[in-house]
């Protein structure tokens, strides 16, 4: 009798060994975010997202798998595709928050840029989440983390001047325990400008942590935190806030 309860119990933890999800095999997430006056005081320029929203504020870029040697997963999987119905209770949010500002081409399309997020990025991390539960966990990170804010109690606003890197970056580690990457461009004179901000999340994107390596290289000491854009009277093209 003794022996069948034992049998037992190694059968049943078997099942429950093979039952158990394996874990994400990428080491941590970029939970990236950008700032649209870096794209439109840029030598490229941009245009307005197509719903009109124009508030002054950090937008959305993806959520990113990476490994700890530099690389990272892209196109995973080519069955499980951007499938908007999906996601159809977000969308309103995601029109807010994840604006497209005409980032790779003109005219801006969110949809195409929710499309590419999910294929590249979201395709590898489905051990984690499905398609709603990647564009959700987006949001509430944007809802959690007001980086605008968290810049402009230290000082740090979007009125052209020159800051810190350092001092940018320390302003975001008071606020979430870890120092983000900051990626910067160019403006049309050559200076270089704050861009992304790259905040680092363990591998099911639960808690931030610190950061195994961040994308500073394209920044100088001191950088431009552009104004932010808005139409101009004709509601076609784009000029930067005279005043913030």
């Amino acid at each position: 009798m003794r022996g069948i309860i034992v049998v037992s119990f190694l059968v049943l933890q078997s099942l429950i060994v093979f039952s158990s999800p394996s874990p994400p095999d990428f080491n941590f997430f970029y939970w990236v975010t950008y700032w649209p006056g870096a794209i439109c005081d840029s030598q490229k320029g941009c245009c307005p997202p197509p719903k009109g929203n124009t508030a002054s504020d950090f937008m959305i870029h993806g959520l990113w798998p990476q490994f700890n040697n530099g690389t990272w997963p892209a196109f995973c999987d080519q069955t499980n595709l951007f499938d908007i119905s999906k996601v159809s209770d977000l969308v309103n949010k995601m029109e807010k928050k994840w604006t497209e500002w005409g980032v790779w081409s003109c005219p801006s399309n969110e949809t195409k840029l929710w499309e590419h997020e999910w294929n590249k990025h979201g395709t590898c991390v489905q051990s984690v989440f499905d398609q709603h539960s990647y564009f959700l966990t987006n949001l509430k990170f944007r809802q959690k983390v007001n980086l605008l804010n968290i810049l402009k109690h230290k000082g740090i606003k979007p009125d052209g001047g020159l800051y810190g890197l350092d001092e940018i970056k320390n302003a975001i580690k008071c606020a979430i325990g870890f120092a983000p990457g900051i990626e910067c461009n160019e403006d049309v004179k050559g200076t270089k400008q704050l861009f992304q901000i790259y905040i680092c999340l363990d591998n099911y994107a639960k808690v931030f942590v610190e950061c195994p390596y961040v994308p500073d290289k394209s920044c100088a000491s001191k950088i431009k935190f552009p104004k932010f854009p808005k139409k101009d009277s004709l509601g076609e093209t784009l000029s930067v806030i005279s005043s913030v």
